[in-house]
């Protein structure tokens, strides 16, 4: 299998602080990881990395068979999907949610003169309709719910056919009905093997969809585990992951942790 991103020895530092700690990393095209680790582990300055946002202060990471910092990012980045809290405050509020989606096809926000040709329009309308939103096409993005703002953030996200979707927090902020409707929806990406390799960042292992295959569990920079899912998410390494004793369960495809005091 073809590898999409590897991280050999990457670090991160912001004046006296390490964000990541010698990260080596491999993901293939047919994988499906998921990242778990407390506030402030690096979870999203990973996904910052993967996403070719965030250049090394150490190492080298290598994205879609090019390496970074030896090819234009502007190349690479529209083959990268990417949903994050701070691009969705980017999102005009007064953008029709049909535009938010269609503009990714320029690697824009906020559409303006762009013209599109038919097959951006249909895809555009295809993923709306995939993502179960088509109907809200004509509505202006501010007046959404947060769920129906992620399921619209995960179609622009796909418009661009990504070789790898970078999906930071998607779940925050939702109840849970919003919660298991969207977890519901990933299951569906992460089990099509036509789905792109696919990097998945949470707090919650109740937020893991069905269809992940791999987990990286981060504290303060450092890996403290990676690898298969059901071998690396165990007991041992969540707790030592959030320095608390911790019970895992994995009950119909759904996984889910406790405390053990």
């Amino acid at each position: 299998m073809a590898t999409v991103a590897e991280l050999a020895g990457v670090t991160i530092k912001r004046g006296n602080n390490v964000l990541l700690d010698r990260i080596s990393l491999i993901i293939h095209e047919d994988e499906r990881w998921v990242v778990v680790g407390p506030n402030g582990a690096g979870k999203t300055t990973l996904l910052q990395v993967l996403s070719a946002q965030m250049y090394p202060s150490d190492g080298v990471v290598g994205l879609l068979g090019e390496v970074v910092g030896a090819v234009d990012v502007f190349e690479l980045r529209p083959r990268i999907g990417l949903t994050s809290l701070a691009l969705a405050e980017r999102i005009p509020p007064r953008e029709k949610v049909r535009d938010v989606v269609l503009s990714a096809a320029y690697g824009v926000i906020g559409r303006w003169r762009e013209e599109y040709d038919v097959y951006d329009e249909a895809r555009a309308d295809d993923l709306l309709g995939s993502l179960r939103v088509d109907r809200l096409s004509s509505r202006t993005f501010g007046t959404l719910s947060e769920g129906e703002r992620k399921r619209v953030q995960i179609a622009r996200a796909l418009m661009t056919d990504p070789e790898m979707l970078l999906l930071d927090e998607p779940a925050s902020g939702l109840d849970i009905a919003g919660r298991e409707a969207l977890v519901d929806t990933l299951s569906e990406i992460c089990l099509d093997e036509d789905s792109p390799a696919t990097v998945l960042v949470t707090h919650h292992l109740e937020e893991i969809p069905e269809g992940i295959t791999h987990a990286l569990l981060l504290r303060q920079g450092l890996v403290v585990a990676a690898g298969p899912v059901e071998t690396t998410l165990t007991d041992e390494n969540l707790s030592a992951t959030f320095d608390m004793p911790l019970a895992v369960s994995h009950r119909d495809g759904r996984w889910g942790a406790r405390s053990r005091r």
